[in-house]
């Protein structure tokens, strides 16, 4: 039997559920038709969808048919959750669009119509409350066909010359079959339907269950069967919770089929993880399930990492949701309440809403939430008050701006503070409005390494970058890598992070910088009389629009308007208007803010304030670092820039103390800020008592005197860089290719038995750095410290800071095939062995402990057989 997705969309009040309730109803799936009136809805399973009577959250039922199995997907109608329905839009094998006939197409119908074409979904359409007084049917198909698509068909009328014409002008095979035969084939209809080119209609009243057995019918006969390849493949689509507080991931299967604990692995390999429990959701209810084939819509468990839009398996990942959150709110804790406690527990809220966007100014310890509207912020706080227990509030909404350049601007960043070296040179230029960031590097090899290029490419990419007008997130812009320079010896990761950052905001600093705001896409219909009043509204507030169109007893104001004039603009229009005016709205972007002077001085945002985001860069002076203000960066620079002259004098060779002769001298504010820096990487820095330098130990030597150092007695300590090892032994690596646990599992086993025969202190450290979110971990399994990196921290880094850290006052080894790793440590005084040479290490002190175990063995047999022997020597006395 087929399995087909089937979601369906509506604006606000066209009977969306109604028809859900009559198609459930009809198929046998529920034996008592709900109501959204009464509160007893199948599909509305929320509290606070059966209070305020609209769906606020996508849910699925199964709707069993004879050739067929359906999943139907009921998906919110209300503008504020139009991001929950664009998700489930990514795994529709087709959708059936709503509307209202006493309403007609409204202006959220035109979203979702350019929603459905952007995805490129088949879609049917029903024509709901016929029974009410409507315009009739041929006027609602000429709106149809004027409004959304020529190619919108009634298949409600009957099969004659009339329908069969229609349909055949759909398609040049269709034609020609019409011309042939007088008909169009089955088959040719289905091709039409599942290529966009035809929209079938039909009409009805889901309340009255009428017209929707025959809709039904239709579904089933014309829907699209989606071919499925035989390789595994999955689209996420909801993260969600159960009651019991369990993390779902919906998901749709688009290829192969996934078995209960199976061994999923993320994009580009990000995180492992198996599947616990497979569910098919019916309403609020469930059925577990071994093991669910390709085109099946479940709920699984056990997956703690994936996002909405992630592709699994085969699938590829979604592409970036059309709808972006353009108001935002603080968050107001109720007294008592640590910001810090409660930032985790919203971030929950946040992955499964991924238009909800949670913003932690640290400055101001403050928790800022971007979202869509006003509704969707009274179910915010409903949600929090019942999964948290927490009753908060929120400030007045603000407007989420962004920034942009308008011109090409160079940006510089140095980080030099001692035993540490990084330069980059940034370009800055402008992009297309909606393109958002892109980046790329055109900096030649030979002047900085392709790693270290992909390094700053990707520290770009880790973050939003404020901009310097109010410290909103910059967009539309290409940012270029167009030179740089690295340290063989003092170069660290961190070091191009802060190199990278210093250099966006340099070059913002030095730019010609534009405020962005958002602006809608408006429909504003209302009596003619109001439309004077409406056009001097929209001009005021500085919108644009097409000239009015009359609509029957309405007519159509359509255009652009900025969001800061039209968010609060229904309740106006709904009062001049006496409640006939009728405002939809959807997001069209961002554009050049007409008040950036009063907005940036509203805002009051000052970058060279901004201790977070330095616009500065540190140099290195006389074994000491200082900072260099932003606009003194490029003289100080030691890469010369690839967009100057060919007379620009040679740049000095770098040096982690290297002595310039105009070294200015730091200030207390500059000197704290080097100390932040220094402790955000490393930790607090905990003052020392003074204490007098102790003469070194002299001794003689073929008659010179020598300052020799007193070697250390305390514990040696031995270092292993994990997946270097893991993947330079053969057993190891054959491990790794089929479970990387595994592997790692034996690594551990093998250095506790080495820890209890050579008694040194081993640390098995393995690289967690691309783990989102991660904070990093020490454990200790048997007698052996095993760690795991914090997010953006590579193994490497980790080892070459705690050789430096421990080699003052112990003996430190590190296993490390790595050779740029190899000499940094061997700078730190630490003693490097490669892999080959520990693993000879490792299988010597495997044959010792052997001799050990089988000495004891044999000594243990000699005793009992000296027991043994005297047991009869008394027995014969």
């Amino acid at each position: 039997m087929k399995k087909l997705a089937i979601g369906i969309l509506a604006h606000v009040d066209a009977g969306k559920t109604t028809l859900s309730e009559a198609m459930l109803y009809l198929s046998g799936s529920i034996s008592r038709l709900g109501r959204v009136d009464h509160r007893d809805a199948f599909l509305d399973t929320d509290a606070l969808e059966r209070e305020r009577g609209i769906t606020i959250f996508s849910k699925q039922a199964v709707l069993p048919l004879k050739e067929a199995e359906l999943t139907l997907l009921d998906t919110p109608g209300h503008v504020d959750f139009s991001a929950e329905m664009e998700r489930t839009l990514q795994v529709l094998d087709c959708a059936v669009l709503v509307v209202s006939g006493a309403d007609g197409v409204q202006g959220h119908t035109h979203t979702l119509w350019q929603l459905l074409r952007r995805h490129r979904i088949p879609t049917f359409l029903f024509l709901n409350k016929m029974d009410l007084e409507t315009r009739g049917e041929q006027a609602l198909m000429e709106e149809l066909r004027a409004r959304l698509d020529e190619n919108c068909v009634s298949f409600s009328r009957p099969r004659d010359s009339v329908f069969w014409e229609s349909v055949a002008m759909c398609g040049e095979e269709a034609l020609s079959s019409y011309l042939e035969t007088g008909t169009v084939p089955e088959e040719e209809i289905a091709a039409l339907i599942a290529g966009r080119k035809l929209f079938p209609c039909w009409f009805g009243s889901a309340l009255k269950l009428e017209g929707v057995e025959e809709f039904l019918e239709g579904l089933e006969r014309w829907a699209p069967r989606p071919p499925y390849p035989p390789d595994f493949g999955a689209r996420v689509f909801k993260i969600a919770r159960d009651p019991q507080g369990t993390r779902l991931t919906y998901l749709k299967i688009t290829g192969g089929a996934l078995s209960v604990k199976e061994t999923l692995r993320g994009p580009e390999g990000a995180w492992t993880e198996k599947v616990d429990q497979i569910r098919i959701y019916s309403g609020s209810k469930y059925q577990a399930v071994p093991r669910a084939e390709a085109g099946t819509v479940c709920a699984v468990t056990g997956l703690s990492a994936t996002r909405p839009g992630d592709g699994l398996g085969t699938e590829p990942p979604s592409v970036r949701p059309l709808l972006e959150p353009v108001l935002t709110y603080r968050l107001l804790l109720p007294p008592g309440c640590d910001p810090h406690t409660a930032l985790p527990r919203l971030a929950q809220l946040e992955e499964e809403d991924p238009q909800l966007h949670l913003v932690w100014k640290e400055e101001l310890g403050e928790i800022h939430l971007q979202l869509m509207g006003e509704i969707q912020l009274e179910v915010l706080r409903r949600l929090i008050g019942e999964r948290f227990g927490l009753e908060v509030s929120f400030s007045q909404g603000s407007i989420v701006y962004k920034e942009t350049v308008a011109a090409p601007a160079e940006g510089v960043g140095h980080f030099e503070p001692l035993r540490h070296y990084a330069e980059v040179r940034l370009l800055l230029e402008p992009g297309a409005p909606g393109s958002g960031l892109r980046f790329a590097s055109a900096c030649s090899p030979d002047v900085l390494d392709k790693n270290w290029q992909r390094l700053v490419l990707t520290h770009l990419e880790e973050r939003q970058h404020p901009g310097v007008l109010t410290g909103s997130p910059i967009t539309d812009m290409k940012i270029t890598l167009i030179a740089g320079r690295a340290h063989q010896k003092h170069t660290e990761g961190g070091d191009f992070r802060q190199a990278t950052y210093r250099a966006v905001r340099q070059g913002l600093m030095g730019a010609e910088n534009v405020l962005l705001e958002p602006w809608y896409s408006f429909r504003l219909e209302l009596p003619g009389e109001n439309v004077g009043r409406a056009m001097s509204d929209l001009q005021a507030m500085g919108g644009e629009f097409d000239p009015p169109q009359a609509q029957g007893e309405l007519t159509l104001l359509a255009g652009h308007a900025p969001v800061a004039g039209l968010r609060d603009y229904q309740r106006e229009v709904s009062a001049y208007s006496r409640g006939r005016g009728r405002l939809s709205c959807r997001a069209a972007g961002y554009f050049p803010c007409r008040e950036q002077e009063r907005v940036v001085q509203a805002l009051g945002y000052d970058p060279e304030r901004d201790v977070l985001n330095p616009a500065g860069s540190v140099f290195c002076s006389h074994g000491a670092g200082y900072v260099v203000p932003w606009e003194q960066v490029p003289r100080y620079a030691h890469v010369p820039s690839p967009l100057a002259g060919p007379e620009r004098e040679e740049a000095p060779e770098p040096g982690p103390e290297r002595i310039r002769p105009a070294a200015p001298s730091g200030s207390l504010e500059q000197d704290r800020e080097l100390q932040a820096i220094f402790e955000r990487t490393y930790g607090k820095v905990e003052p020392r008592a003074f204490q007098p330098a102790k003469k070194p130990a002299r001794t003689s030597l073929d008659g010179e005197k020598y300052s020799i150092r007193t070697q250390n007695t305390g514990p040696e300590y031995l270092l292993v860089d994990g997946y270097n090892i893991i993947f330079a032994w053969d057993e190891l690596k054959q491990a790794a290719r089929e479970n990387v646990e595994a592997a790692r599992a034996m690594l551990t086993d093998i250095l506790c038995d080495y820890r209890g025969l050579r008694r040194c202190e081993v640390i098995l450290v393995f690289d967690a750095y691309k783990v989102k979110g991660n904070p990093g971990s020490v454990d200790k399994q048997g007698d052996i410290y095993v760690v795991y990196t914090k997010e953006a921290e590579t193994a490497d880094a980790y080892i070459e800071k705690a050789t430096y850290d421990l080699g003052r006052n112990h003996r430190v080894r590190v296993a490390t095939s790595d050779g740029l790793e190899q000499l940094i440590i061997l700078g730190h005084g630490a003693l490097r062995v490669s892999a080959r040479a520990f693993r000879q290490e490792i299988e010597q002190a495997q044959g010792q402990l052997a001799e050990l175990i089988a000495r004891h063995n044999r000594k243990g047999r000699e005793l009992d057989q000296l027991k043994y022997t005297a047991k009869i020597t008394r027995s014969k006395d």
